[in-house]
């Protein structure tokens, strides 16, 4: 039955977890190198704070302890992230009274914890969603996940950017801080129903049964193909947008709000009309418009730069990101058992990282040689390979 206040609720409590626990990650990626450099911290160093990204991608081996042990009178996932965010907030104001360059080392190992803090906190979130929403709700669900990751991209990058010019390092961390305790009213007022069921095999085997399943490992590549292709070519539009000869505050512009914003946008369509197609059938569309937006690319590669073209562009390529991201962890909730909802989840998701890592890394070598033009037909051809793969019936065989 219809409850649109029920619905209502859960918006609102999806929207707060997401948007609140990537503020913390967006400003680490994206506004504090810009920082540190205005401070005349040295690239090398600077270079060091994407390395902050890899509990994203081992967190995979403490979610099942997640899945697994908790305060259940509390609500299992509930404690997690209360408590998860909480340590967040905790972190922050101690950073906000290290001095970056006099103890970049503590400074760094401050950071390092605070996003295994946000990346165990990532894993009782997704958790919590996969038993919160209804199969019939995932699409929106996921809409709203991906667009309050984008929104926390923009207050994490672009408006923290500003807060650190005006109000400098130590007040604008503390403002982080007080940002991730006030996010916490929703998920306090929120009653988690399900309890935990009691497992007696040992928790890794939780990982290991996950990777068994019957066409999982199908599954998972034909994931990471879908993903590559629009990973590596929006891994290389910010050098060549510098190539063109934008300043750094036409690029924040351009990436952070309006390519943030459509990707907004293109998280909410794809949720609303995931709800009314097949998954395969979302998979495939999404897939396509992925393909054509990364087509698009090839304008700006081409020597095409004028302002107007360059907005089309990016609204189209980071709205097509959005909702290919939104229909892929629609799919990721469906292969995920509420028992171990973290593990499942966050084996699926850790490949999606690694895929973005791995080509945003090797697309700056394959640029290096074949140029522009044929890195972003080199992600055509991928992304077109994924939709392949699934409008061929793939899908299926991994249910």
């Amino acid at each position: 039955m219809w409850n649109p206040g029920k619905r209502l609720r859960k918006l609102v409590l999806l929207s707060s977890l997401y948007v609140s626990q990537y503020i913390p990650l967006m400003f680490l990626i994206q506004a504090l190198p810009v920082f540190l450099r205005q401070q005349g911290v040295p690239l090398e160093t600077i270079g060091l704070i994407y390395l902050l990204g890899f509990p994203l991608l081992l967190k995979i081996f403490w979610s099942p302890f997640i899945d697994r042990y908790g305060f259940t009178r509390w609500g299992h996932y509930r404690f997690w992230i209360v408590c998860f965010q909480l340590l967040v907030a905790g972190v922050s104001v101690l950073c906000a009274f290290v001095d970056i360059q006099a103890d970049f080392t503590l400074m760094f190992a401050l950071l390092l914890l605070m996003v295994t803090l946000a990346a165990s906190q990532d894993i009782a979130t997704d958790a919590l969603a996969v038993g919160l929403l209804e199969p019939s709700e995932r699409g929106w669900g996921n809409g709203i996940q991906m667009a309050g990751n984008y929104l926390g991209a923009i207050l994490g990058g672009g408006v923290m950017l500003m807060l650190l010019n005006q109000l400098g390092w130590t007040n604008s961390v503390l403002i982080l801080a007080w940002i991730s305790v006030i996010a916490l009213l929703p998920i306090l007022r929120y009653r988690e129903q399900s309890a935990k069921p009691v497992q007696t095999r040992p928790a890794f085997m939780d990982v290991l049964n996950f990777y068994s399943r019957p066409g999982i490992w199908r599954w998972l590549l034909v994931l990471a193909i879908y993903m590559t292709g629009g990973n590596m070519a929006n891994g290389m539009f910010r050098p060549l947008l510098v190539d063109l000869g934008l300043s750094l505050a036409e690029i924040g512009w351009l990436l952070g709000v309006v390519g943030n914003g459509a990707a907004i946008l293109g998280a909410i369509m794809a949720g609303l009309l995931t709800t009314s197609f097949s998954r395969k059938r979302s998979l495939v569309v999404f897939g396509i418009v992925q393909a054509v937006a990364t087509l698009a690319y090839l304008l700006p590669a081409s020597g095409l730069d004028d302002k107007f073209t360059l907005h089309i562009v990016t609204i189209m390529m980071h709205a097509a990101i959005g909702a290919t991201l939104t229909v892929s962890a629609t799919v990721m909730m469906d292969k995920s058992q509420l028992a171990t909802a973290g593990t499942d989840y966050t084996a699926q998701s850790s490949v999606v990282y690694l895929g973005g890592f791995l080509a945003a890394g090797l697309s700056g070598f394959i640029t290096a040689a074949i140029g522009y033009q044929g890195l972003f037909l080199l992600s055509i051809a991928i992304a077109t390979l994924g939709v392949v793969l699934i409008s061929q019936g793939q899908l299926e065989r991994f249910n």
